[in-house]
């Protein structure tokens, strides 16, 4: 089964944004307690990871590290923008091409959220409005 564990990582390594994403024919299938178990051992593993990413970002110019981590039948995925944010997504499927369509998607609706000049940067993203649109670009890729 499926599930996917979205995070984006500010700068200074502090969270900005983070959600599951369930398929939708498969959410009513997992009860909450068990997501929430999950949730903090999926933080755990994509915390882990950033001291990779960081190896990884100064080896390349490309956005999109592709997997740059492991964790029993789990990968972590990543991509680095310009100004060093970090978007983060655990996965249980190797699927290189739809991960990189979903992060530059994501990359696009989080430009429009920097844009916004009441946003301060590398604070928490609250808006419903972004977490719609983030699980709407999953739905499509993922």
């Amino acid at each position: 089964m499926s599930i996917y564990y979205f995070a984006i990582v500010g700068a200074t390594d502090n969270p900005i944004y983070e959600t599951d994403i369930i398929p939708s024919s498969r959410s009513s299938l997992i009860d909450n307690s068990r997501r929430d178990d999950h949730k903090h051992l999926n933080q755990f593993i994509v915390h882990a990871a950033l001291d990779v990413v960081e190896e990884v970002q100064w080896g390349t110019q490309a956005m999109y590290l592709k997997s740059v981590d492991r964790f029993n039948e789990q990968y972590v995925s990543a991509f680095v923008t310009a100004n060093n944010v970090k978007f983060m997504l655990l996965h249980d499927q190797k699927s290189e091409d739809s991960i990189k369509n979903f992060f530059n998607d994501v990359y696009e609706v989080y430009i429009k959220v920097l844009m916004n000049p009441f946003y301060e940067k590398n604070a928490p993203i609250t808006n419903p409005q972004f977490d719609n649109r983030v699980k709407l670009v999953a739905r499509r890729f993922l």
